[in-house]
């Protein structure tokens, strides 16, 4: 049975938060944690993003989003011990390299679906009496996507960048089981040696992680997106505009 006292007072050790001879602290793996998620976050940013614009503007190609969909199916553990197998034999003398880009493309891998897939839906919801209108104005089709379509489809960009980031910070353990740094490593050390408070804290670690970086992104999303998009407008302009309309209510009856 996990003691939850036992668990407190291992995130409450200090030796637990510094580099130790032969094991690096909780600082030391938290930012290679962030390190291995940012990277695999990024570079799917840098696919599913323009992808996903491309075939959402052009209506073409729409089954390369159910292809890449299907990706969430695969196991991440059984991906990255065939991809380990199948690149680590070519890598030598690169230090973790061997380990650090098999788990990377795993998290790719995991988080470009949302990405994309969220990007094309963002895309296609765009109204299209507001496409009609931007070509009126005589907007060119790549003015429309990226004046009109993309400012429109923000917030459900920023939903799928929000999804992937909290799978790929969750997955991104996984980095330990081929022998590399991040929380994971609590998790598994502490699985191996029967250490439960080690493998709880090293869980909650992640879990605090996630939710951490969840409401940066939702900070970011907030002062990224349009308020005429989001719907969200000043709370003190509300009673003037209530009065306003009850005011005009009240003319029109009266007439």
């Amino acid at each position: 049975m996990i003691s939850f006292s036992g668990v407190i007072t291992w995130l409450n050790d200090p030796g637990n938060w510094r580099d130790r001879v032969g094991q690096e602290g909780i600082f030391t793996q938290l930012l290679n944690h962030l390190q291995y998620s940012v990277v695999a976050i990024l570079i799917a940013l840098a696919i599913g993003l323009p992808l996903g614009l491309l075939i959402g503007h052009s209506g073409r190609a729409t089954f390369i989003v159910s292809a890449v969909n299907a990706l969430r199916a695969l196991p991440t553990v059984g991906l990255l011990i065939l991809f380990y197998v199948i690149i680590g034999p070519h890598i030598h003398g690169k230090g973790d390299a061997a380990f650090l880009i098999p788990t990377e493309i795993v998290l790719v891998l995991l988080a470009t679906p949302p990405i994309l897939a969220n990007t094309y839906a963002g895309v296609q919801n765009v109204e299209p009496a507001a496409r009609d209108a931007a070509a009126g104005m005589g907007m060119t089709s790549t003015q429309v996507l990226f004046r009109v379509e993309l400012p429109n489809a923000l917030p459900l960009i920023f939903s799928g960048l929000r999804s992937a980031a909290l799978q790929v910070i969750a997955t991104a353990t996984i980095a330990a089981y081929v022998g590399l740094g991040g929380l994971g490593r609590f998790v598994y050390d502490g699985l191996a040696s029967r250490d439960f408070p080690q493998m709880t804290g090293g869980a909650i670690l992640v879990a605090i992680l996630a939710l951490v970086v969840d409401l940066l992104l939702a900070l970011g999303q907030r002062y990224a997106v349009s308020r005429g998009v989001s719907g969200r407008f000043s709370k003190r302009a509300l009673p003037a505009d209530s009065r306003s309309g009850e005011v005009v209510q009240l003319e029109v009856a009266s007439a």
